[in-house]
């Protein structure tokens, strides 16, 4: 392990550990690997029983910030009677030490509650008043802790703003990484705030060029560059242990990962069934993922096409389990689309999983995901919302299975070749260390 460095970055995360950014904590895990001294600030508590053995091998111990009450359905006066005790201390501290910080970064919290207002008769939104906060017991923790000189956030909403500020108060720099509807949705950084923390912060990343451009329109000036998310580190694990192949399937089974909300596109997928079986041609289809949004009107579709004969609903299932149901699947299919509030994907890390462990994916030529999957090439592509031709397109698979195994192998190279998430994180670090150095 490399020699590990005297100063360090502070990731800030709304909640960890978390089984569905388990590209989070592999990103983590690899820095740490490299030599950087991290320190982990969560946001809330952690909620989530289950956690992938990646966890257990990040050195850095997570801090959990303390924890302030909803601004739903209260006043502004009310919530501060309520929740100023708790950060007391943290503001005492830093108006001690960062007297000028802590006002410039209030200045800053009220400026954008002002300026995200619905109407010009509405008060100041009370939401920038808790994020300013937990900006300050952040701060409190990260100058406590004392070798933090670089402070990172992922997602580029409610974290990256706690980060930005949190920031101010120290005199630190910072960055973060930019994912899918955080990017798109302008509810989440209304007035322009996206744009304003692109041309704060030191830099940006991303995980697809799609977004890397949407990012550099958005603010021309902003340093963004684009780092791949690859395989995580359990997955990658367990690739390397090269187990046997299952046996075949007497009947094609398609295989669809991830929660059950609309960009995903599971209702589309759930309709080609219907349409192949209305053809005389029936696969089975087994859903994996968390509950979401979509997951009534999933289970509706099922009863209602009367497919629950051929579709299987299942949990979220930990890494070694998900490698299990991919080489034993006959095709990945997630046809993923844009929903009308603009929330989308960038590249779905199933997608890359599933490529790397050679099965067959087909999925949508929407955002990041062409950068991936080339139609014909190591994949199939079909335009979103179109159960017909999604059928058409396993139907290939199952006509020409030389066809699925030249395009698995195809997107095992490509895996290899371009998503290798070692050589990403590398990127990353040298823009981590480059901060690192001009700070200290």
């Amino acid at each position: 392990m490399p020699e590990r460095m005297t100063s360090g970055i502070g990731y800030v995360l709304k909640g960890y550990p978390r089984m569905s950014e388990l590209f989070i904590a592999s990103e983590i895990h690899r820095l740490e690997k490299r030599g950087l001294e991290l320190g982990i600030f969560v946001i809330k508590p952690p909620d989530e029983q289950r956690q992938h053995a990646v966890v257990d091998r990040i050195q850095a111990a997570p801090h959990y910030l303390p924890t302030f009450g909803s601004v739903s359905d209260t006043t502004a006066a009310r919530w501060l009677r309520e929740n100023v005790p708790i950060a007391l201390p943290a503001l005492m501290r830093l108006g001690s030490h960062r007297p000028m910080g802590l006002l410039g970064s209030a200045r800053l919290a009220f400026a954008q509650a002002v300026r995200s207002r619905r109407s010009r008769w509405d008060l100041p939104r009370k939401l920038y008043l808790k994020e300013f906060f937990q900006a300050v017991v952040l701060a409190d923790a990260v100058r406590q802790q004392g070798t933090i000189h670089h402070l990172h956030a992922h997602f580029c909403h409610g974290a990256t703003t706690v980060t930005w500020l949190a920031a101010g108060i120290l005199g630190l720099t910072f960055s973060f990484t930019a994912h899918a509807k955080d990017i798109y949705q302008a509810k989440l950084n209304p007035a322009g705030l996206l744009a304003r923390k692109l041309r704060a912060a030191r830099f940006a990343t991303t995980c697809t060029e799609a977004n890397r451009k949407h990012l550099e329109a958005l603010c021309p000036e902003a340093e963004v560059h684009r780092v791949y998310h690859g395989l995580n580190a359990d997955f990658e694990r367990l690739l390397e242990e090269n187990l046997p192949s299952p046996a075949a399937n007497q009947e094609f089974e398609v295989l669809s990962v991830g929660r059950r909300v609309p960009k995903k596109g599971f209702d589309t997928l759930v309709s080609a069934c219907a349409v192949a079986r209305e053809r005389g041609r029936p696969w089975t289809l087994r859903l994996v993922g968390e509950e979401g949004d979509a997951s009534d009107a999933l289970r509706s579709l099922v009863r209602e096409l009367q497919l629950e004969d051929l579709v299987a609903f299942e949990g979220p299932v930990l890494q070694n389990e998900l490698l299990t149901r991919m080489r034993h699947a006959d095709a990945l299919v997630l046809p993923c689309r844009i929903v009308d509030d603009g929330d989308r994907d960038g590249i779905p890390n199933v997608l890359v999983e599933a490529m790397a462990a050679g099965t067959p994916v087909i999925s949508t030529p929407i955002s990041g995901i062409p950068e991936l999957v080339v139609d014909g090439q190591n994949g199939l592509l079909v335009e979103p919302d179109r159960p017909a031709a999604l059928a058409d397109a396993i139907d290939r698979l199952i006509d020409d299975p030389a066809n699925g195994t030249r395009l698995a192998r195809a997107g095992q190279r490509s895996i290899a070749e371009r998503f290798d998430a070692n050589g990403e994180v590398t990127r990353l670090q040298a823009l981590l260390c480059s901060t690192l150095e001009a700070s200290t």
